[in-house]
């Protein structure tokens, strides 16, 4: 419609979103649907936080609050930055926004311009490449390969940066793949980073407490205090915490960006909701015991999934070191068709087929700039996984 602006034209519906909906639509007929395609612990919100808030609300904690965030959150976020990644940042160098998704426009807003390019490794959260176009920015898409653990090279990366590279986005560990980056890798990285002064490091580490094994979470300045300066480190309490629909995120960064990102979001949105931040600061200050719990569930449940999709005919799984999710390969299907006669020409349609046939809800990979892929989020119960994994395996099966 001619009255769009030019920049609604550069982006597309998120397609974890259109496939949550899609889900939610086939359920609404009745269908017995197992939807794997949110980014989502189904795990409640821990009592105390919930405490928190309905403390806030009965102090009349209801008002608009500073466009950063209130000064007790940014307390605790700098509590947290120093105790678990050795980072010091003063309060006028920590935001607060709606969400982690918000800060992280927030910042590219701020700082992308026409002709600017931000590196993004494939696969990518489908989000990254959509915020940087919306902004007039080039994303410049970064393979990545199985091989590799779905893990940036410094080679790769070294070859991507050109004197229009503004950012590189790092997520670690990753959604979809799950790869994480340890401290040899993320060093590799930051040597390369140290070389190129005009480069700026956003680093997603919403999922820092979801690593598996032994592997301590590293973030880029942590590993290289040289690139301090020139490095956003995101995080949030969505996923660790049990608390997405809470919308808190937040970064630590250089002055100068914080208070361009302030302005920013001061425009858009001004504070995130008084009662959430109130309830983050519960999250961060209080006990955090419950989150190795919590991590050991979810890798049995990656175990689960990954065992039962290896067993399925012409899946290939990979074992993910982090986040909640996997990402496997059905590349073997393509050319079948299902017992209705309709092809699986691409991971799309797999995806497709798949909710339609069995009423298993995926993520196609090609979303994620993955072609030949799919995403399967493991934030369910173990016996809606079970069963989702057993449907996934008759269907593959039942083409020919």
């Amino acid at each position: 419609m001619p009255f769009l602006s030019d920049a609604l034209g550069r982006i597309k519906p998120s397609a974890s979103i259109v496939a949550n909906q899609r889900a939610r639509e086939l359920a609404a007929q009745g269908r017995d649907v197992i939807a794997l395609s949110s980014g989502e612990p189904d795990f409640d919100t821990p009592d105390h936080i919930k405490q928190a808030a309905a403390a806030a609300m009965a102090a009349g904690r209801t008002k608009y609050t500073p466009v950063a965030g209130i000064v007790e959150l940014r307390r605790a976020i700098r509590g947290k930055f120093q105790r678990e990644n050795g980072l010091d940042y003063g309060l006028d160098q920590i935001i607060v926004g709606t969400g982690g998704k918000q800060v992280i426009a927030n910042a590219l807003v701020a700082t992308v311009s026409p002709g600017d390019e931000v590196i993004i490794p494939a696969p990518f959260w489908v989000s990254y490449p959509e915020i940087v176009a919306l902004c007039g920015g080039t994303p410049a898409i970064a393979p990545t390969r199985a091989a590799d653990g779905f893990r940036l090279t410094a080679e790769t990366l070294e070859r991507l940066i050109t004197p229009r590279t503004k950012w590189l986005i790092l997520n670690s560990p990753s959604n979809p793949s799950g790869a994480a980056y340890d401290r040899d890798a993320m060093k590799r990285l930051t040597d390369v980073l140290e070389r190129h002064p005009q480069v700026w490091v956003l680093t997603d580490d919403i999922y820092e407490h979801l690593i598996y094994g032994d592997q301590p979470f590293c973030t880029p300045a942590q590993v290289a205090p040289a690139l301090y300066e020139r490095t956003l480190t995101v995080n949030g309490v969505s996923k660790a915490y049990a608390m997405t629909g809470w919308r808190i995120g937040y970064a630590g960064g250089p002055r100068h960006l914080i208070q361009a990102m302030d302005t920013i979001q001061g425009q858009f949105t001004s504070g995130a909701c008084s009662i959430a931040q109130w309830a983050a600061v519960a999250a961060l200050d209080g006990p955090q015991d419950y989150l190795a719990e919590r991590r050991q569930v979810f890798q049995e449940r990656r175990d689960l999934v990954v065992g039962m999709l290896n067993q399925s005919s012409g899946l290939r799984c990979p074992v993910p070191e982090g986040a909640f999710y996997v990402f496997p390969t059905c590349e073997a299907l393509f050319g079948l068709k299902t017992p209705a006669g309709r092809p699986i020409t691409n991971d799309e349609a797999f995806a497709a087929e798949l909710l339609d046939v069995e009423a298993v809800a995926v993520v196609h990979g090609a979303a994620y700039g993955s072609p030949g892929h799919f995403r399967i989020s493991y934030a369910a119960s173990t016996a809606q996984l079970e069963e989702a994994c057993t449907r996934i395996q008759r269907f593959c099966n039942s083409l020919s």
